[in-house]
């Protein structure tokens, strides 16, 4: 066994650099926290080809003193630490005095700065953590850290280092949540000689996220704040119907740091418990203020992690605190009916406007109003007539009588689902008119591809000797059931029928008819998305879209024809996850995973009204075999044996 020896101080600095500096994203963040525990109002960032080869950091901070440069690049020098007791209570940003140490050792590096009390600056120039000799410079107030060369002189790093593109969005992703963590600092973002991002540094966290996030998620959010015992938590946290397919527009503060914490994830997501689309994940920034003695921020070579000292005040904390803004969103306006009273309405129901208007428009027409509230937009489900001067239409055969549709949804509703069936009431004889209300299903709409579903003649179905199954319904709008002898199956059509288009588009070879938009469609996605998707132009084009940069955005002036423009961010929100996720070069399995979503988005939707056709059609390929799992791996049907219905029933 070798003997145990000290490590040369080189090799040292090597090490720690391994843990503080991953890549010219940890660059950014060190050099900016520095500048903001430097006391500076504006920071600059510039890179070029990723922040590899350059970065500079800009401030107008108090600036390092001449004497004190060369000592602040050495490991566990700071001016943030004195007495083994601060490490108790933490309020800045960096403490280790590590950052800079780490840094230098593997780059090159020239600092220019100057105090306020100096009329000249000084300049220094270090190459793998060595220091030349400390110069006068003129220079403004501040400091400005160049980094060039990143791991030039460890090239072990530097293999595993990202394309530019890819390095880029992640300096960039930093660069935002620094700018969200400190709403009074303005950060301007440069990436060759481009200016990517400007916030205005006016304190107010409501403009750094309109500048970070955009004015598309800004709208969506509503405002947090909320303070308790030692505890307070403001912010912005998204509307459940704004909510997002990933995590990645979440972001948490404690004490203007930013962090990692699952704890506040999980709390505010239990907020949206029941509020939220499954698979759809709230938005926020959240700041959490507590006593800095309660939060131990020592945990983590990055700072990313923190300890709190009561995790349930926290959790309890952030909970109640989104959940009140949610329960108390003022954005869909309600009015108490207290002194007026509508005809078959009961006082103090409360209602929608758009409800008033309806009822109110139908009392004034000699219509019978709604007789309970309904949400907005969705057809009233029940009508009764009770006033002997209200005629009902002559009746018609059934699947052939209009009901009533809801103003605006003329155009959203295929003929075929525009029906309403008679129902003989055995009490009074009066005639109660049911909507179906069906969900609009785009691809009632005539569209060349992907064709929902072959057009070959149907096979036999309903209790035939060759099959033996039949489709006996369907409950939900989502599940088909169908029987076969003494089992029967419940068929997710979603998942089946994806894998029908995926299965179809990969054997022709899929190829689609785009269409090019009137209006280009802006998507906002977090860095790391945008590049992966511009890195994929051209696989991009194949399937039909074509994105051009619009700044930090995409700007898509083409998609496939069965893709609604409304839809169009999800979709390449959804691909650029995948992507991401699958993180291979291969251009096979990059073209798979584009496959999956694609097949996903032109497949039929649970909530969707189905045609007998359609349902028949899925059913086949399922009861086939041809058909067993959707091409994310989930089961495509369930299957219930008449002894097991027996079983729950109690009839053994």
């Amino acid at each position: 066994m070798p003997n145990i020896q000290v490590l040369d101080p080189h090799v040292a600095d090597l090490i720690a650099a391994g843990e503080v500096v991953e890549r010219p994203a940890s660059v950014a963040k060190e050099l900016m926290e520095n500048a903001i525990d430097a006391g500076a109002s504006a920071v600059t960032v510039e890179i070029s080809h990723g922040g590899l080869t350059f970065l500079r950091v800009t401030d107008d901070g108090k600036g390092i003193p001449a004497p004190e440069l060369k000592t602040a690049f050495l490991r566990h020098a700071t001016s943030k630490l004195r007495t083994e007791r601060d490490l108790e209570a933490i309020g800045t940003l960096g403490f280790r005095g590590e950052a800079l140490a780490a840094i230098a050792a593997v780059s090159r590096i020239e600092v220019l700065t100057r105090t306020a009390e100096a009329e000249l600056g000084a300049s220094l120039a270090l190459e793998g953590g060595a220091p030349g000799a400390v110069e006068e410079a003129g220079c403004p107030r501040g400091t400005t850290m160049v980094v060039r060369d990143l791991f030039f002189n460890t090239p072990a790093r530097l293999k595993f280092m990202k394309k530019d593109a890819a390095e880029g969005a992640a300096v960039f992703a930093a660069v935002q949540r620094t700018a969200l963590s400190h709403p009074e600092v303005s950060v301007k973002f440069i990436r060759d000689g481009r200016q990517e991002l400007l916030t205005p540094g006016d304190g107010q966290l409501k403009s750094a996220v309109y500048a970070v996030l955009g004015r598309e998620l800004a709208l969506g959010f509503r405002e947090v704040r909320a303070a308790g015992e030692d505890i307070t938590v403001t912010g912005f946290v998204s509307m459940p119907a704004c909510c997002r397919a990933s995590r990645n527009w979440q972001f948490f503060f404690v004490n203007g740091r930013q962090v990692k914490s699952p704890l506040m994830a999980a709390a505010l997501e239990e907020a949206y418990k029941n509020q939220k689309m499954v698979g759809r994940f709230p938005g926020c920034v959240l700041h959490l203020q507590t006593r800095l003695n309660a939060v131990d921020v020592n945990v983590h070579p990055a700072k990313t992690e923190v300890k709190f000292g009561g995790e349930r005040a926290v959790f309890s904390a952030v909970y109640h605190a989104v959940l009140s803004t949610l329960e108390g969103d003022s954005s869909h306006p309600r009015a108490v009916l207290k002194n007026t009273e509508l005809p078959g309405m009961h006082k103090q129901d409360t209602v929608t406007e758009n409800q008033l208007r309806i009822s109110a428009g139908a009392a004034a027409a000699g219509r019978p109003p709604i007789s309970r509230p309904a949400p907005a937009g969705v057809l009233p489900p029940v009508v009764r007539v009770h006033d002997s001067s209200y005629a009902p239409p002559a009746p018609v055969p059934p699947q052939e009588t209009k009901a009533p549709l809801a103003k605006g949804t003329e155009d959203r509703v295929s003929p075929q689902t525009k029906c309403a069936k008679q129902i003989k009431l055995p009490e009074t004889g009066d005639i109660s008119y049911v909507s179906a209300s069906p969900k609009h299903n785009p691809q009632s709409a005539a569209s060349p591809l992907p064709a929902p579903l072959p057009e070959e003649p149907l096979p036999p179905a309903g209790g035939t000797e060759e099959l033996h199954w039949r489709v006996a319904g369907e409950v939900l709008n989502t599940y088909i059931i169908v029987e076969r002898g003494e089992t029967v199956y419940l068929i997710d059509k979603h998942a089946a029928h994806e894998r029908m288009n995926f299965d179809r588009m990969k054997a022709e070879d899929y190829d689609p008819m785009s269409q090019t938009l009137l209006t280009p469609v802006i998507c906002r996605l977090v860095p790391q998305e945008r590049e992966v998707l511009l890195a994929h132009r051209a696989l991009l084009e194949e399937f039909g879209f074509e994105a051009d940069e619009l700044g930090a955005d995409l700007a898509v002036r083409q998609a496939p024809d069965y893709v609604d423009a409304a839809d169009i961010p999800a979709a390449l929100e959804e691909l650029a996850r995948r992507l991401l996720t699958s993180g291979s070069a291969d251009p096979a399995a990059a073209r798979d995973e584009l496959l999956h979503t694609m097949a996903c988005k032109a497949a039929i939707k649970g909530g969707w009204h189905s045609a007998p056709r359609e349902l028949e059609r899925i059913a086949a390929a399922v009861m086939s075999g041809q058909v067993k799992y959707c091409p994310h791996g989930r089961p495509v049907a369930i299957a219930l044996t008449k002894k097991g219905l027996e079983k729950q029933f109690k009839r053994t």
